[in-house]
C-alpha cells in the first residue's frame, strides 16, 4: 500500500514538467504565504516569496516566453506582469516595485498614452519577447500587499492557476503540519453531538507521535467535522496553509480536499468552506470537512455522501483526519465516537416575528420607510432569517456572520432630501467600535440611492462636502528641483474617499503614481517629460461625491 501510494503521488507529480521553472529571485525561497492558503475572501493563488523585508530584488523570468500582460493597479497585485511561455503555461509576478527598464519604458508609453497611471495590456507574441533568467523587474510592495515580497503564480491555459510547487520549486520543510482545533457538527435538526444540536468543539489531545487523539465524543445522526490547521516551513516562524485533507470513517475514505488548482471564479466560495461565522466572530478559519448545498468548489474529490457521516445508536466508530503538507509530511487526527440517542433539551423561543425570511434560490425584497433591500436569486447559499430595522435612514442588516455569494442591493429613496444635497450623498457602511462610515460604491438616478454589497451590517447616509486635502512633501512653491529624483504630493480625504486625480506641468500630464496605503502621489523626473526651466505643475484631486480640489506651484529645474 505504501509503494502504491508514493507510486500514484509521484505520478500525479510528473504531470507538470520538472526543472522547466526557475526560481523567479537569485535568494534562497522562503515563503509568507503557500499556494491555496486560506485567506478572508478567496483562496490564495500563487506563493508569497519573502524578500528580506527590503524592495529591489531582481527578478527573473521563470522560463522563456513572450510578455502577455501588463497591468497596473492601486489595488490587488499592484503592478503586475504576465508571461507566456511555450508549453501553455503562465507565470504572474505581482506587487513589483517597477519593471526592467525595457519593459518599463513599454508599459510607460502606454500610461501617457492612455493618460492614467492604471492601464492593462496584452502585448501580442512578437512585442515583449523575454529569455529564460532574464531580469525582468524588481520586487516591492505595491497594491494590496501587506510588506515587501514577491507573489509568483504558474496559471495553465484556462487561466488557473496551479501550485508552482508541483513544477519542482523548492522549499525547505522538514516539520509536519500541526492541528489546533477540531470541532463536530450537526448535518441537520435530527442529529446530535454530545447532546447538541450545535458545533461542538472537541477535546484535543497531542500524542508524542505527532498525531492528535480526540476524547470520545457521543452522538447520533448525519454529522461532520471541521478542523483548524496550519503548517510551517523550516526557515519561517508564520503559519501556512496545508496542501492536502483527507478523511476516513471506519476504514474508508470519506472526503478529499487537495490544494492543487483551482479556478478564479470559484475562489470566492472559500466563505462556504470555512465556517465563516466563526472567523468573523472568533478571527479563526475552521475547514468544514463535509459539502453543503451550493458549494461548487472542485478542491473536493472522493466525497462519500458528501462528507458526512451516519452515526446509528449503540455503536463504536472511529473517524479519522489526515493532513499533509506538499512535501508529503503528514499529521493524523483520531475521533472514537459512540453512538447514543439522546433527547434534545428544549431550545429558547426565537421571536421569529421580529426576524425577515430571505430565501436563496429565489428573490426576496425587505422594505421598511424610505429603504428597500434586493436580494436577487442566490445571493445566499441557505435561506435565513435575518434582523431587518431601519431608523430613520439608518438600516440594522442582520449581522457580518452570514456568508454571501453576490451582492445585495440597497436603495434610498431620497425625496424627502433637498434637491442641492443629493450630489453630496452616499451609502456608507458603519464599522468598528466607533461605528466608522466607509463608503461603498454608489450610483443615483434620480432621486433613488443604490449601492450593492457582499457584507451584512450596518448602513445609513452620509453626506461628504469637504473637498480632499492636497499638501506637497518635499518641495515648496517657487523652488528649484534640479537635483530631485522624485516630486511628491500627499492627498487624502477623511469620509468618502479618493476617487480620481489628474496633474499637469505646464499643461501637459505627468505620470504621478498613487499609493493608497500612503496616500502620497509620485512623479519620477527621470521620465523626461518636464524640460522647461520654469514649471506651472497643476494637481486636481476629486474625492467620490465630487468634491475637487486643486494645488498648483511653480518650481524650476535645469
Amino acid at each position: 500500500m505504501l509503494f502504491l501510494f508514493f507510486g500514484c503521488s509521484g505520478f500525479a507529480q510528473s504531470e507538470y514538467p520538472q526543472d522547466y521553472f526557475k526560481n523567479p529571485l537569485d535568494i534562497t525561497l522562503v515563503l509568507s504565504g503557500t499556494f491555496g492558503e486560506l485567506r478572508s475572501s478567496h483562496f490564495h493563488a500563487g506563493l508569497d516569496i519573502k524578500t528580506q523585508q527590503r524592495e529591489g530584488l531582481k527578478v527573473y523570468s521563470a522560463a522563456e516566453g513572450y510578455v502577455s500582460r501588463i497591468k497596473i493597479s492601486h489595488f490587488g497585485y499592484g503592478k503586475a506582469l504576465y508571461i507566456t511561455h511555450p508549453n501553455g503555461y503562465t507565470t504572474v509576478y505581482g506587487h513589483l516595485q517597477r519593471l526592467s527598464d525595457r519593459l518599463e519604458a513599454y508599459i510607460k508609453e502606454c500610461q501617457y498614452d492612455k493618460e492614467s497611471f492604471e492601464v492593462e495590456v496584452f502585448p501580442n507574441s512578437e512585442e515583449l519577447p523575454v529569455k529564460s533568467n532574464e531580469i525582468i523587474a524588481f520586487s516591492g510592495n505595491t497594491g494590496g500587499s501587506g510588506g515587501p515580497h514577491l507573489h509568483f503564480e504558474i496559471r495553465d491555459n484556462q487561466e488557473r492557476p496551479i501550485n508552482p510547487m508541483l513544477f519542482g520549486i523548492d522549499i525547505k520543510d522538514s516539520r509536519a503540519p500541526f492541528v489546533s482545533a477540531v470541532y463536530a457538527y450537526p448535518k441537520d435538526d435530527a442529529a446530535l453531538i454530545n447532546g447538541k444540536n450545535e458545533r461542538v468543539p472537541l477535546r484535543l489531545i497531542p500524542q508524542t507521535n505527532g498525531s492528535y487523539e480526540v476524547e470520545k465524543i457521543t452522538a447520533s445522526g448525519n454529522i461532520g467535522f471541521g478542523i483548524t490547521s496550519y503548517d510551517k516551513q523550516d526557515l519561517a516562524p508564520n503559519n501556512n496553509g496545508v496542501s492536502n485533507i483527507q478523511t476516513f470513517f471506519n476504514g474508508n475514505k470519506s472526503l478529499e480536499v487537495d490544494f492543487k488548482r483551482f479556478s478564479f471564479d470559484e475562489s470566492k466560495h472559500i466563505k462556504r468552506y470555512i465556517d465563516y461565522g466563526y472567523f468573523k466572530s472568533k478571527r479563526s478559519r475552521i475547514q468544514k470537512l463535509f459539502i453543503e448545498k451550493n458549494n461548487p468548489l472542485t478542491l473536493f474529490k472522493d466525497a462519500y455522501d458528501n462528507g458526512y457521516i451516519h452515526i446509528e445508536d449503540s455503536t463504536a466508530s472511529v473517524f479519522k483526519i489526515r493532513i499533509r503538507d506538499y512535501k508529503g509530511k503528514e499529521t493524523w487526527v483520531n475521533i472514537p465516537i459512540a453512538g447514543k440517542n439522546e433527547t434534545l433539551e428544549s431550545l429558547p423561543y426565537d421571536a421569529m416575528q421580529e426576524k425577515s425570511l430571505v430565501y436563496s434560490n429565489r428573490s426576496t425584497t425587505l422594505k421598511s420607510n424610505n429603504i428597500t433591500v434586493n436580494f436577487f436569486e442566490n445571493t445566499l447559499y441557505d435561506d435565513a432569517l435575518i434582523d431587518f430595522r431601519v431608523s430613520s435612514d439608518t438600516l440594522h442588516l442582520h449581522e457580518d456572520s452570514i456568508p454571501l455569494q453576490k451582492n445585495f442591493y440597497i436603495n434610498y429613496d431620497l425625496s424627502h432630501y433637498k434637491d442641492e444635497h443629493l450630489d453630496k450623498l452616499f451609502i456608507a457602511r458603519l464599522y468598528g467600535y466607533y461605528k466608522k462610515p466607509s463608503y461603498v460604491y454608489t450610483k443615483r438616478k434620480g432621486k433613488v440611492l443604490s449601492a450593492g454589497s457582499k457584507i451584512f451590517g450596518t448602513y445609513t447616509l452620509a453626506m461628504d462636502t469637504v473637498a480632499p486635502s492636497i499638501k506637497p512633501l518635499n518641495f515648496q512653491d517657487k523652488k528649484w528641483l534640479s537635483k530631485y529624483r522624485y516630486l511628491k504630493v500627499k492627498i487624502e480625504d477623511e469620509l468618502s474617499g479618493i476617487s480620481k486625480y489628474r496633474a499637469t506641468v505646464n499643461g501637459k500630464w505627468i505620470l504621478m503614481e498613487y499609493d493608497y496605503k500612503t496616500n502620497t502621489l509620485v512623479h519620477d523626473f527621470n521620465d523626461n517629460v518636464i524640460k522647461d526651466t520654469k514649471n506651472e505643475l497643476k494637481i486636481i484631486v476629486t474625492d467620490n461625491v465630487g468634491n475637487s480640489s486643486t494645488f498648483e506651484a511653480i518650481f524650476f529645474r535645469k
